[in-house]
This record gives structure tokens, sequence and C-alpha cells, in this order.
């Protein structure tokens, strides 16, 4: 008799000690507008460049879109794809690449600095 009541006991007090915790509040920071791309083995390269900077160092690019003070330049070696979105960091400055995506030429993404390394590589 005394082990069913201890174990009615020790039920009663771990049940006790049980919290839910509170759903957390949304995070009043709001995400960046165009997320940077990591640094390192070439993205030190492309990220911060201006269109002059990033031809003379990519080539030619494939594709060069502009459109209300943004600016996409493409570049690609048959295998790898690079876009490069340019936007001035303030209004009247020239445009820089805040942000790039790569993919393979089958549309799967890659990484952004192989790709950049790759392109290079072609020069």
């Amino acid at each position: 008799m005394r082990i069913p009541l201890m174990m009615a006991t020790m039920l009663m007090l771990a049940a006790c000690g049980t919290t839910t915790p509170a759903p957390k509040a949304p995070s009043a920071v709001a995400p960046p507008l165009a997320p940077s791309a990591p640094r390192g083995a070439g993205m030190d390269r492309v990220i911060g460049s201006d269109s002059r900077a990033l031809i003379a160092y990519l080539g030619t690019p494939q594709q060069d879109v502009r459109e209300d003070g943004a600016r996409k330049l493409q570049f690609s070696n048959g295998t790898c794809i690079l876009d490069a979105y340019l936007y001035p960091p303030s209004k009247g400055k020239e445009p820089v690449v805040t942000y790039v995506s790569t993919r393979l030429s089958d549309g799967k993404d890659t990484d952004r600095a192989a790709c950049v390394n790759s392109l290079n590589r072609r020069r």
C-alpha cells in the first residue's frame, strides 16, 4: 500500500514541476532587404564591387538588366550562372553588388564562391 501511495505522490509532484514555455513574440528587427553572400575565395572581389570592377574581374556579362536604379549582371561559363544584383548604397551613389545568386546550368543551386572562382578561371 505504501508503494502505490508513494508513486501517486511522486506523479503529482512531477506534474507540478512542468511548465509550458510561453510563445516567443515576433522579432521587431526586419530582415535585410538584400542578404549578403558569404565572403571568401573570390566573393570578396564581388560583393561591394561596382559594375566596372565586376566586369574587369569576371569578363563581359551575358545579360545587363537595368530597372529603377537597380542593375543585374549575369555571367556564365556554360556550367555555372551567376546573377549579381547592384543597388546604389545611397542616393546619387554608384550601384554596387549587394547580393549574388548562383546556379548550375540545370538550375540547381551551387556554391557562390566556387561559381565565382570558375567564372574567373576562364579569363
